[in-house]
């Protein structure tokens, strides 16, 4: 019996499929993101508008999209997988084209009903394409230059795009995520030390570059460099935010002020509360021990994750379920090393907890393609 047959005999069919999600992740991912309503309906004063019902719908939708993602054969979306690429390299062009303008930044496409912000959906449609490449390509391949180029250059398209945005953030995001499928799916280690060093010579031509006329990066990322390095530099300024959120971090002790009874947020010293700086909006009113939960709860998902696609003999599905596990890893570890004053504020939200549509849909779609791995491996 061929593996195929044996892939298409042995996975459950019907109501059956229901057994086989992988449940801890699904209580998981409803549990933070309760957390998160209750974070809204905090820093809205105790309303359930502007934040908290929209992002409510949003997570009832993203559930129902989870489901039927999960139901259907993981087989299918291996199929799909260029085509989920190329739909996301048309709407990044698209933005380009007609994208939304805000703060400074166009990035979304007015679909009437929500704001799609595709560089969100590239970041998973990437992670698919890459799984399906190695996928396709045997092994004694994989670390052979020409067949290391080909993901490279589909790596770098849509980033070269969402670096016009600007959005450098997502922009590191998406090269990062595409680097670490490059790396499980066995290339060689020589040529990510290269990458590495070229790395650490492109911070140098950074900073040399700046004011200068062939500058690499705009004045505002030099200053959220600058305030990286010192944010009390400029406290009233640049470095506002990073201050606020130091303050509202230690503020909330070990087991907080309370719920509702933060100052920061309350009082509006808190920038973007509702979004990037909203774990800071939770340590404040539950402290160290509310943060630490809801570190840990990531945690979990990312190791339930793992465990499952080291459980799974289909290659795609094991580089899928990783690659989405290390996606989301970024999510919460950038956002919590951004808003702690770890790294530069570079605009990633922390995933079903900060406001926002595409965000949650896309990552909800995420761990749809995650349970349809787990529910459709040979057993």
């Amino acid at each position: 019996m061929s593996y195929l047959e044996y892939n298409t005999k042995h996975v459950p069919t019907g109501f059956r499929k229901i057994w086989y999600l992988h449940w801890p992740i699904i209580m998981l991912l409803i549990a933070i993101a309760s957390a998160g309503f209750l974070m809204l309906y905090s820093v809205a004063g105790g309303s359930t508008s502007p934040w908290v019902e929209p992002q409510m719908t949003r997570f009832a939708l993203g559930m129902v999209l989870m489901m039927v993602v999960a139901m259907v054969p993981i087989w299918f979306w291996r199929n799909m997988a260029f085509v989920a690429y190329a739909g996301s390299i048309i709407l990044l062009l698209g933005v380009e084209f007609f994208g939304e303008v805000r703060q400074g930044a166009q990035r979304w496409i007015d679909l009437r009903f929500m704001l799609l912000q595709p560089s969100e959906l590239t970041k998973i449609t990437l992670v698919m394409f890459l799984a399906a490449y190695y996928d396709w390509l045997p092994n004694k391949k994989t670390s052979h230059p020409l067949w290391v180029a080909i993901p490279v250059l589909f790596i770098l398209a849509p980033v070269a795009l969402v670096v016009n945005q600007p959005d450098l953030g997502t922009a590191l995001l998406l090269l990062i995520g595409g680097a670490t499928v490059m790396f499980l799916a066995g290339v060689h280690w020589g040529y990510f030390a290269t990458v590495i060093g070229s790395g650490v010579a492109a911070v140098f031509a950074v900073f040399q570059s700046r004011g200068t006329p062939w500058q690499l990066l705009q004045d505002y990322q030099y200053r959220r460099i600058d305030t990286f390095l010192d944010p009390a530099n400029d406290p009233l300024g640049a470095g506002y935010h990073i201050t606020q959120a130091k303050i509202a971090l230690g503020s909330g002790g070990w087991t907080g002020r309370g719920y509702m009874q933060g100052t920061q947020s309350r009082l509006n010293f808190l920038p973007e509360k509702h979004t990037d700086f909203i774990f800071t909006t939770l340590a404040e009113e539950f402290g160290f021990v509310g943060a630490f939960a809801l570190l840990v709860m990531y945690l979990l998902i990312v190791v339930f994750c793992i465990i499952s696609a080291l459980g799974n003999r289909d290659r795609f599905a094991s580089l899928l379920t990783l690659g989405v596990a290390m996606t989301f890893f970024l999510f919460f570890a950038v956002n919590m090393a951004m808003v702690t004053g770890l790294a530069p504020v570079v605009g990633v939200p922390l995933p079903l907890v900060s406001y926002g549509g595409s965000a949650m849909l896309v990552l909800l779609v995420a761990f749809g393609l995650v349970q349809s791995a787990h529910v459709h491996r040979p057993r």
